[in-house]
């Protein structure tokens, strides 16, 4: 079978002269010869990055295509795929009912904007347990449960800072000044990470949502009023008295209250509990029962500080645990008052 060659090759320096210039085609088309390979490789030069196929023989020929697959894409393209990202990062969050990823996302920004306040209020670990119950808030509540568990960080933050150099110079400030770590931040959302859990897992249906709900709230309530009424207390109560025996100790005994301290307490359950309402987290009526629960737990909370905190026996029964117990009696309190409502409304 005859073959198609390239007959006379002329090595490079004969195609590249001036006077050779002059022809532009000095091949002839044979069919006598022998294909020869180094034809080939003398007549076109093959780079990889960026891709060439030149032809060396003409100076009429097209122009060289090249190709570059690392070269950097257009800012039109780059604008449009941040864009894209931003879209879908919006989306996400936005997402109703919330999920996981909207909830790790939505958290991570939230906490990314606010770090100098989480700093100001929360050790390094404390930072990511707060992170855990974010999330897990979010994903169970939306971000009307967040922006509650905000306002209550915010609200307890603020007052623990009230005249921190006087309660320094009393032993009677928190430790680190102040601010809380992982211990504190469990302790004092233990009860409310329970109801999310249940809200989450649908226990009960929807007839208890409304009840894990309103658990939620009203463990929350009932933690701010406690860190209120304690700050504000060591701050500016003039008379602080043993809940069990009306007996005037110093600020910061254990099962301790003033009037001045009481006061701000109910003030910040209401607050709070306001806030729950405007959001939509419970009604009217569920408000108050937060505010009545919170008041309760509160004095159950002094009565076991008073009687058995850092008593023989109880060296277990620390802040954290009698936060924990707080909280709890608060939560339960609220929804047997809810369902007691409802069995004589019915």
């Amino acid at each position: 079978m005859e073959s198609a060659t390239w007959s006379n090759p002329l090595p490079l320096s004969t195609l590249t002269s001036p006077s050779h210039l002059r022809h532009p085609s000095p091949y002839k088309f044979s069919t006598l010869h022998a294909f020869p390979l180094s034809s080939l490789s003398s007549s076109f030069s093959f780079h990889p990055f960026p891709l060439h196929l030149t032809p060396s023989l003409s100076p009429f020929s097209p122009k060289p295509i090249s190709f570059n697959p690392l070269r950097p894409l257009p800012r039109t393209m780059h604008a449009t795929r941040i864009q894209d990202a931003v879209g879908g990062a919006l989306a996400l969050v936005q997402s109703s009912p919330a999920t996981w990823q909207s909830a790790l996302l939505s958290n991570a920004l939230i906490f990314l904007l606010g770090s100098p306040i989480l700093v100001s209020g929360l050790s390094l670990s404390g930072i990511g347990a707060a992170f855990l119950l974010g999330t897990l808030t979010w994903r169970a509540f939306g971000p009307s449960g967040f922006f509650l568990v905000a306002t209550y960080f915010v609200i307890g933050t603020a007052a623990t800072k009230v005249k921190m150099a006087q309660k320094v110079a009393q032993g009677v400030a928190e430790k680190r000044r102040g601010r809380r770590g992982p211990g504190s931040v469990i302790g004092s959302s233990a009860a409310g990470c329970i109801c999310a859990f249940l809200t989450i897992f649908g226990v009960g249906g929807e007839a208890f949502s409304r009840l894990w709900r309103l658990g939620f709230v009203a463990s929350f309530c009932t933690k701010l009023s406690d860190t209120v009424s304690s700050e504000i207390g060591k701050a500016y109560g003039k008379t602080t008295y043993l809940v069990t025996t009306f007996k005037i100790v110093p600020r910061g005994t254990e099962g301790a209250v003033s009037v001045e301290g009481t006061l701000a307490g109910i003030l910040a359950s209401i607050v709070l509990a306001l806030v729950s309402f405007l959001m939509g987290e419970v009604g009217s009526h569920e408000a108050i029962i937060c505010v009545l629960a919170a008041q309760i737990a509160n004095l159950g909370e002094s009565i076991i500080g008073a009687a058995l905190q850092e008593k023989e026996g109880f060296k277990w029964l620390n802040n954290d645990a009698v936060n924990v117990i707080n909280i709890s009696m608060g939560s339960i309190i609220a929804i047997f008052m809810q369902q007691a409502l409802q069995i004589c409304g019915s």
